[in-house]
């Protein structure tokens, strides 16, 4: 199979679909990769690197995306739309929740496009009640420990926060984190919220998790239900408010309104990882790495849909040792590989011109019905 490789358009994203090491073992299958010139260079690969095993380097994006596969790491921009093509296979994040025009060019364009956060194990290896989605977790994991690591940068008063030690010091009280969500992304953030001293609240619906994060943290973490009345009670108090709530294809739901954010401390920090699939807060909207932050209500936000893309090198292998099987089974039988793959057939979002994945048809009716 062809595979073409484009180098990332999103603001300041260095990641790279497929790693040198990746390459090889793609290229050792009998495939051929074409690798858009320096789409590895801001992860620490070079042109080179990827000739060494066996990879054409290409000098234009359509070069890259005129493949029967394109193996990225972030949704498709506007101005890439045009490279979109009938039956061409592409393996990406999408998040099409969030994005109505994406999918509709999607399918207008009869791309079979299958979607990391979406690809899940079977049920029989659901951890504490919550989906086993692979190719998601290791971005999660990065992202819920960068929140913690922005948080803390946000909160110096140079930076427009409120000029908040996390960790406080003897005789001072350390910073008040609230976590809402309990999954990856807040069992990472409380993981190093905890080890930098600070107060860590984390806020969720489901009692089996809140169970085995208590195996996790034992006192160290508060652990609190999650209903209006719970988070109404936790987020004015915080330092650092940290949205990690995660619906399986869905927009995340609003839980903090514009009026709760507006009893929050002036200067304190927001950061809503969910900010790629809408965001749990109000008043939250999408950022970019360039320009990170905005102040609303007093209180310094913190949207970048991308995060992981601030550590490229260690994102983009932590990102293809997960996706690698799943490349290889797609490039090995193409879309057939869907019918030997219950994980990756789940992944699906949309092929021959349908919208088939089941949360996106009830987020977009007009769409699942034509």
């Amino acid at each position: 199979m062809e595979i073409g490789v484009p180098k990332e358009t999103k603001d300041l994203e260095f990641r790279v679909g497929l790693s040198p090491s990746s390459v090889r073992v793609l290229t050792e299958n009998g495939h051929r990769l074409f690798v858009e010139t320096g789409a590895g260079a801001g992860a620490g690969f070079t042109d080179e690197d990827y000739i060494q095993v066996g990879a054409e380097i290409v000098k234009t994006p359509s070069a890259a995306w005129n493949r029967e596969m394109v193996v990225k790491v972030k949704e498709p921009l506007p101005p890439e739309y045009k490279f979109l093509a009938l039956d061409q296979l592409l393996f990406t994040y999408l998040h099409l929740a969030a994005d109505k025009t994406l999918t509709e060019h999607l399918i207008s364009e009869g791309v079979t496009a299958i979607a990391y956060e979406t690809v899940e194990l079977p049920d029989s290896k659901r951890q504490a009640g919550t989906p086993t989605l692979p190719l998601l977790t290791p971005m999660s994991i990065i992202a819920g420990r960068l929140s913690v690591q922005f948080g803390a940068r946000f909160l110096e008063r140079q930076q427009g926060g409120r000029g908040v030690l996390l960790g406080g010091v003897p005789g001072v009280r350390p910073a008040q984190v609230c976590i809402i969500g309990g999954g990856v992304v807040g069992t990472e953030a409380a993981r190093i919220a905890v080890g930098m001293g600070a107060q860590v609240k984390i806020v969720d619906v489901n009692l089996e998790r809140l169970s085995y994060l208590e195996t996790l943290f034992g006192s160290r973490v508060e652990l609190l239900y999650s209903n209006s009345a719970q988070i109404e009670a936790v987020v004015p108090d915080a330092d650092l408010l940290i949205g990690a709530v995660l619906v399986l294809g869905r927009r995340a739901p609003v839980l903090v309104s514009r009026s709760l954010v507006q009893q929050m401390r002036p200067a304190s920090v927001i950061i809503d990882v969910a900010c790629d699939q809408g965001g749990c807060v109000e008043t939250l909207r999408s950022t970019s790495h360039t320009n990170p932050t905005y102040i609303e209500e007093g209180v310094v936000h913190y949207g970048v849909p991308n995060m992981p893309g601030a550590v490229p090198w260690t994102a983009t292998q932590a990102l293809n040792n997960a996706t690698l099987p799943y490349v290889l089974k797609l490039a090995n039988h193409g879309v057939k590989a869907l019918d030997k793959s219950s994980a990756l057939a789940k992944g699906l979002n949309v092929k021959n011109h349908q919208l088939v994945h089941p949360a996106l048809r009830e987020v977009f009716p007009d769409l699942a019905n034509g």
